[in-house]
């Protein structure tokens, strides 16, 4: 069966490279850069099994950390291009996923205007923190507003708090999705723009297993509210927690996603999750829809006869 993957990562070089002059530091602070298959996508094509294609977004090296915001939006605008240029030239790669000036807001606004006029672009990533500050802090709300009022998608992925001073790769990230989810909820972001639609990165963290918690202790409009969001499968496999993801969200909000080429060496978890999808008590239907349905669906895809054939 095809497969989309709607959360896979590049490297683009050329930022790489000014993002590099800038700060020479990047790689210590964040060894996963240093993954050679995010700069390299043939090799990468190699593990792929042949009916998947991948839909990538940056890793997070984000200017807003290292730069002014007039610089940061110029930073942004010459990496979708080249995310652009990585998609064009790429036959496995069917969509990329812009960046966005978060301390430029009327920049990140303007990009997210812009991309139903970029082909080769399908949507916005966002990250759990920006500048220090929740994702849902107030001055934020107009990345959501123009997703929403332009059906632009964003894509949620975690960072590190950094006032936090054991922060680890296993369990921190999806404890900031969480809490992401929770204070976009709290701060009524689906009352307000009830066309958003926010895809949340590995499974919508701890989400799922919480789900009483969550019933039981927010007011009903709020536990409501969560499964408003979408979320994708990057959890490494473990099928029975990919059935209690979709019990939860529904298996029209969930949509295949891996975290490729990271996770698993060396070029991702692409094929563990496909297994766990197909060994979890799911209906043909439910997965049909998980491994490209939804995505077809949501990114209005596909746009034209070569990428229809994909979806066949």
């Amino acid at each position: 069966m095809k497969t989309i993957d709607v959360f896979a990562h590049v490297l683009p070089p050329a930022f790489y490279q000014k993002m590099l002059a800038i700060d020479p530091q990047i790689p210590t602070r964040a060894p996963f850069i240093k993954h050679p298959m995010l700069t390299n996508p043939a090799l990468r094509n190699s593990y792929l099994p042949s009916d998947s294609f991948q839909v990538v977004s940056a890793v997070n090296v984000n200017p807003e950390d290292y730069v002014a915001g007039r610089q940061a939006a110029a930073l942004c605008q010459a990496a979708n291009q080249e995310i652009e240029e990585i998609v064009e030239d790429n036959p496995k790669f069917i969509g990329g996923i812009a960046m966005l000036p978060m301390n430029n807001i009327p920049a990140a606004v303007k990009i997210i205007e812009e991309i139903k006029n970029a082909p080769s672009l399908l949507g916005a990533q966002i990250f759990t923190r920006a500048l220090g500050k929740s994702i849902a802090a107030p001055e934020y709300a107009p990345v959501f507003a123009t997703a929403a009022a332009n059906d632009v998608l964003l894509l949620l992925h975690p960072v590190f708090d950094s006032q936090k001073r054991e922060n680890n790769i296993v369990f921190s990230w999806e404890y900031e999705l969480s809490n992401a989810m929770l204070q976009l909820v709290q701060a009524g972001i689906f009352t307000n723009y009830p066309d958003l639609k926010v895809i949340v990165h590995h499974a919508g963290g701890m989400v799922p297993f919480f789900a009483g918690r969550i019933k039981h202790i927010l007011p009903e409009e709020q536990a409501a509210a969560f499964h408003r969001f979408y979320v994708d499968t990057a959890i490494l496999g473990n099928p029975a927690a990919l059935e209690l993801t979709v019990d939860y969200f529904g298996a029209d909000h969930v949509l295949f996603g891996t975290d490729a080429p990271l996770g698993i060496a060396p070029a991702g978890a692409t094929k563990e999750i496909i297994a766990a999808l197909d060994q979890a008590e799911l209906s043909p239907a439910a997965r049909k829809k998980i491994f490209y349905q939804n995505f077809a669906r949501l990114f209005h895809f596909p746009t034209s006869q070569e990428k229809a054939e994909i979806q066949d």
